[in-house]
């Protein structure tokens, strides 16, 4: 009998002691920095009924241990202010008794990084889709973690694509004029299907072990500035996947939006600005999921906003960003996303942020935009210093293949784009772009290369920062009516035992070339000229479907013509005195052909120039 006391004792004592230890699971975010302009951080703490414990830093004041209705979270509130760069013990107390103990680190930062330079008018963005650019580490194609396994023969599956594939084709990226690289998000997505997209995070502390390490990624930033190019970190908001863990075990109940449950949004982003809107409409654009597999996060539970600013806040400084691009921007809170952005600018005073702002109205676009006088009608501020020029996409895919222009269609369409830039209040930081990982291919719209041509010599020449989807440069083509895949095909080359490997000259074909060539050699043009990143626009009417607009500053004029007729044309160019003045002749910075700019100007259909005005 005593045995059997002991025995019942030995086992009481052993799962006391195991229910005294090692509780905590998590601490986001996982470490931190010493010197930060906001020196209150707050930590999310996780494990199994850890509400009950007190924590305890010795050297660091706690401001606030927050409890919610979930056993299961402790949000604590330290402050950091004068505080060293060293590692730290946080003990948790049940009583006088330490159950747990968990080391956390306040780091250095890297010299002047406060005032790191994000991305702007002089830089062209490279738009990658990972999953589909190049497989350069054939081993994490798969992961025994992560449910869904590669399979490239399937459209919507994980390709293999990762970090060192992009790594290893950076040579490739910056030899075709590129100076900043955006990647769809790297984040892990633990999708059962079509993971690869990367939106619908699981965990955005980690990088998807399919396309590398959070260290992997910091050597991606790495390596770029080593050229003196920039990374810029795709970042969601608005939503979260439904694997996160955090969806699978709700710290509050209205951590996201619940209706209760799914209620997907409507779509309808004008709602947001709209005087008129129902209650019902301008809520479920804000709080309707994106998709049924996308919890919608509420930023206005503070909680929820702080995690979501120190995340964003944590990535910047380790791995050295230069910018977001930040999705589905306009279904945020709308005051929620306004703090949120506010609060990294306020940290960061020269970074970059541009927010997705599908909208076709260059007043509601604008309304976005910082500073934006569309927007104080309202008294809205974003903070947002850049938006998407997607009224100007939607000309371009569409004026050149127009048929029969008329008084409102054709290249009349570029023009009147222009008209509105009164609406923005920093024209020069949008993104100007023809297609990205969500919309039709250009290539496919436009069957030749001459149309290809016309549109490329816009985005390089137009006020803004021009971006470039991947493959493009070679022609690729895509049909988005055969679903999101075909427009997100592999990179030929990008991995091994392709028939063709674009990313050499050698191995591309002759119309490769010619489309990579061209590509190359106007954004390498591009890359030097103040004239283009910041100069003064003064454009034309269109006349005969040729479209002419000048760039100047002080010290430079270039002129920009754009023949959208099959026809050639002869332009008399005592039209355009104001900005020609008494030159006399200009360089095609294309064709490297001198021009006399006395009389006329005769141009081949389908052809534009790049004139330096001489």
């Amino acid at each position: 009998m005593k045995n059997q006391y002991s025995f019942i004792i030995t086992i009481v004592f052993v799962f006391l002691s195991v229910s005294l230890q090692a509780q905590i699971k998590k601490i986001e975010p996982p470490f931190w920095w010493s010197g930060m302009q906001k020196t209150e951080l707050q930590l999310m703490v996780y494990g199994d009924n850890i509400s009950s414990l007190t924590p305890e830093i010795d050297g660091l004041e706690i401001k606030e241990v927050k409890k919610t209705e979930n056993p299961n979270y402790l949000f604590v509130t330290i402050e950091t202010e004068n505080a060293s760069a060293k590692n730290y013990t946080i003990n948790f107390k049940k009583g006088k008794k330490i159950v747990d103990s968990k080391e956390y680190a306040l780091k250095s930062r890297r010299e002047n990084s406060a005032n790191r330079k994000g991305f702007d008018s002089s830089d062209m963005i490279y738009l990658v889709m990972p999953d589909r650019f190049a497989n350069g580490d054939p081993t994490n194609d798969s992961n025994s973690a992560l449910t869904e396994k590669a399979n490239r023969e399937e459209q919507g599956g994980r390709h293999g694509g990762d970090i060192d594939g992009i790594i290893q084709h950076l040579d490739y990226i910056e030899n075709l004029g590129a100076t900043a690289i955006w990647s769809t998000p790297l984040c892990e997505d633990n999708d059962a299907k079509y993971s690869y997209h990367t939106y619908a995070q699981s965990d955005v502390y980690k990088i998807d072990a399919r396309y590398g390490t959070n260290e992997d990624y910091k050597k991606l930033g790495s390596e770029l500035h080593k050229r003196e190019m920039k990374l810029i970190m795709d970042y969601v908001v608005n939503h979260w996947g439904v694997e996160h863990w955090m969806i699978k075990d709700l710290p509050t109940y209205d951590w996201i939006h619940q209706f209760p449950g799914y209620a997907q949004t409507n779509y309808r982003m004008s709602t947001q600005m709209d005087p008129n809107a129902s209650e019902i409409d301008y809520k479920m654009c804000m709080d309707g999921w994106f998709v049924k597999t996308m919890p919608d996060l509420n930023q206005q539970n503070p909680l929820v906003l702080n995690y979501l600013i120190q995340n964003a806040i944590w990535w910047i400084e380790y791995a050295n960003l230069d910018g977001f691009r930040v999705d589905t921007y306009s279904y945020n809170d709308k005051e929620g996303v306004a703090t949120w952005t506010k609060a990294i600018m306020d940290e960061y005073p020269n970074f970059n942020i541009v927010g997705e702002i599908w909208l076709h109205d260059q007043a509601q676009i604008a309304y976005w935009q910082k500073d934006s006088k569309v927007g104080a009608i309202q008294n809205y501020n974003t903070h947002l210093p850049s938006v998407m020029d997607f009224t100007l996409h939607d000309a371009v895919t569409s004026v050149f293949n127009e048929e029969n222009p008329s008084w409102d269609k054709g290249t009349i369409q570029l023009y009147e784009n222009f008209v509105n830039d009164f609406l923005y209040p920093d024209i020069d930081n949008i993104l100007v772009f023809a297609e990205n990982h969500d919309t039709g291919r250009i290539n496919q719209i436009y069957e030749n290369i001459e149309d290809y041509k016309l549109v490329m010599t816009l985005m390089a020449t137009v006020r803004g920062i021009p971006q470039l989807y991947y493959g493009s440069e070679i022609g690729m083509k895509g049909d988005k009516g055969k679903g999101d895949g075909d427009i997100r095909r592999d990179f030929p080359g990008g991995w091994e035992g392709d028939s063709n490997n674009a990313f050499l000259s050698s191995g591309r074909t002759a119309t490769q070339n010619e489309y990579f060539n061209f590509t190359s050699k106007l954004f390498n043009w591009r890359k030097n000229k103040k004239v283009i990143h910041s100069g003064k626009t003064t454009q034309y009417l269109p006349e005969n479907e040729v479209y002419v607009y000048f760039r100047s500053n002080e010290n430079q004029t270039v002129m920009v013509v754009v023949n959208n007729s099959s026809e050639n044309r002869s332009l008399d160019l005592s039209r355009f005195k104001e900005n020609l003045k008494e030159a006399k002749q200009g360089k095609d910075i294309i064709s490297e052909k001198n021009f006399s700019l006395e009389e006329k100007l005769e141009i081949a259909g389908k052809t534009s120039y790049i004139i330096e005005v001489l």
